[in-house]
């Protein structure tokens, strides 16, 4: 209830912003330098997008926006320049739902030698029928995750290449939604039956199914940039209950009805654009990664979404759907995920079997030295039995 409270009066939290804070108001403020910045936004022809890559451009960035339709995409680029006359804007065609089209896309930017500071994973898709992407995967899922999936992948050596050379920390913004909280489940059997259609489509479980993707994403990204010793981070926001473009295919009198019964909820869309504009540019995230924010604060995801072991199974699953042929990838990366689960439990059983030898020397030793009339406190560390027994 008091959570509640708060979000409807715009309560600040510890960053000193919340809901009723805007992309402008939390950019003014952010100490970072962005005309040195350049940033890809996906879905930035309309709504939080949008707004983003209009705040963005204002404050000096360079901005990259990919589109499906390059009409739109340059209809959007001219209302920024008028606005903000100076911005560097380029359009480069893109379509999500299509691994061969993101491999173009980034061949594409690569070949501009660009440097590339931000990447905000924000476009998304609300399938209301079943749909298949020409990969053969669930539209949403395709469209919302697996398409930033390897857009992500593709450009995380060109990222850190660019931090380690301008010395200014690169950051990965993946947008979800809290929806993923209401998936539960074995993501990878539903996904598997929804997309040869051997269950009812149910277009909001499928849709919280990729948002959820896009939280574990993160987590497994988070913990593979740390290991390349790259200077990013990357991190997931909840922009927010808002009418935006999402519902374009549902538009009528329902539709219409719902949003104004929720009306005391919704955000406009500069106060849904905040928390991706927060997390993206503000200096008070250095070094952050891995976390989930909301109304420009961290806040906790869904149980589910704090798995790592499901984060590194959806980042295998995902690394065999690139190559096509997604049923046989499918069954394959079950195999493996399932190895893999297997070889960590037996990693941890084997280092409780060590600990257990460990005290037993050191307990054992402790009898002789006591026996001796010697005084225990002289005994070597606990460390030293573990290192005898490896």
């Amino acid at each position: 209830m008091l959570e509640t409270v708060k979000y409807l009066i715009g309560s600040a939290g510890q960053s000193g912003f919340g809901s009723k804070s805007t992309a402008e108001a939390v950019t003014a403020a952010c100490c970072l330098n962005l005309h040195q910045i350049t940033a890809i936004i996906t879905g930035a022809t309309s709504g939080i997008g949008a707004e983003t890559a209009r705040v963005l451009a204002k404050r000096g960035a360079r901005l990259v926006i990919p589109a499906r339709s390059l009409k739109t995409a340059e209809e959007m680029k001219n209302r920024i320049l008028a606005e903000s006359p100076l911005s560097e804007i380029i359009v480069l065609p893109l379509d999500l739902s299509s691994l061969s089209s993101v491999r173009s896309f980034v061949s594409r930017f690569l070949s501009l030698h660009l440097p590339l500071n931000l990447l905000i994973n924000n476009a998304g898709k609300f399938s209301h029928e079943h749909a298949i992407s020409e990969d053969g995967i669930e539209m949403s899922f395709a469209t919302n995750y697996l398409g930033h999936f390897l857009l992500t992948k593709l450009l995380m050596n060109k990222m850190a290449e660019t931090a380690a050379e301008t010395g200014i920390e690169g950051r990965i913004v993946n947008v979800s939604s809290s929806i993923h909280g209401w998936f539960s489940g074995d993501w990878v059997q539903y996904l598997d039956l929804l997309t040869r259609n051997k269950i009812p489509y149910d277009a909001t479980r499928a849709y919280a199914l990729s948002k959820l993707a896009n939280v574990l994403h993160t987590k497994e990204l988070a913990v593979r940039l740390k290991e390349m010793g790259a200077n990013v981070t990357a991190n997931c926001v909840h922009p927010g209950i808002v009418r935006t473009r999402l519902t374009r295919d549902r538009e009528g009198f329902i539709t219409d009805l719902a949003f104004f019964l929720a009306r005391k909820l919704l955000k406009t869309i500069p106060q849904a654009a905040a928390t991706t504009c927060y997390v993206a540019t503000h200096h008070r995230l250095r070094g952050i990664s891995g976390k989930y924010f909301a109304d420009c604060n961290e806040a906790s995801p869904s149980s589910p979404a704090t798995n790592l072991h499901e984060a590194k199974r959806l980042w295998l699953m995902s690394e065999f759907c690139e190559t096509g042929a997604f049923e046989t990838q499918m069954e394959l990366a079950n195999k493996s995920c399932s190895l893999l689960y297997c070889e960590s439990k037996l990693s941890r059983i084997c280092a409780n079997v060590q600990r257990i030898r460990a005290a037993s020397v050191a307990y054992e030793a402790k009898q002789r030295y006591r026996s001796s009339g010697l005084n225990a406190s002289s005994m070597p560390p606990y460390s030293y039995y573990c290192e005898i027994r490896a």
